[in-house]
């Protein structure tokens, strides 16, 4: 074996150690923030996905019947623009915030609610730019849909 060959070989390692431990610090340090656990109240327990976030493929589930209870971050003044609906944002154990639009033409309006209360949840979830809105908090009349409800203080509103 000649000097050439002897000091090309402990190079050609040297090089493929640092492109392989460049290769691992970019694609470890890609995602600084790793996605935490979802709210356990907010996992669908036939799939055991969540049922609050993006599906696989960034894919949204609009259109899931949803439960979970969040607080309430913010009453806003009834939408009386067609259906009635009575609107609060709640905030959930996890961050998001969901605005929940409840039809008060077919359902009770939730008595005396305030910032800060606890208002258990189940409706049709449909995501926007802000976190998502709850509806269908209601029974149907017609018996098509799924029933929601709101839970505030003890009190069930369907």
């Amino acid at each position: 074996m000649n000097q050439k060959s002897t000091i090309r070989k402990p190079y050609g390692t040297i090089i493929a150690l640092v492109v392989v431990v460049g290769y691992y610090l970019l694609n470890a340090s890609s995602n600084p923030n790793p996605p935490t656990a979802p709210d356990p109240s907010t996992i669908d327990p036939a799939t055991g996905r969540s049922l609050l976030e993006p599906a696989p493929f960034g894919k949204p589930v609009d259109g899931t019947m949803v439960e979970s209870v969040g607080v309430v971050g913010r009453v806003l003044p009834d939408d009386n623009d067609g259906s009635r609906h009575q609107r609060f944002i709640l905030k959930l154990a996890n961050g998001q915030t969901l605005l929940v639009a409840h039809n008060i033409d077919l359902a009770r309006r939730v008595d005396n609610i305030q910032r800060g209360d606890k208002v258990r949840f189940r409706g049709q979830f449909e995501m926007n730019d802000r976190g998502g809105v709850i509806h269908w908090t209601h029974h149907d009349p017609r018996g098509e849909h799924p029933a929601g409800w709101l839970k505030h203080e003890g009190k069930r509103y369907e």
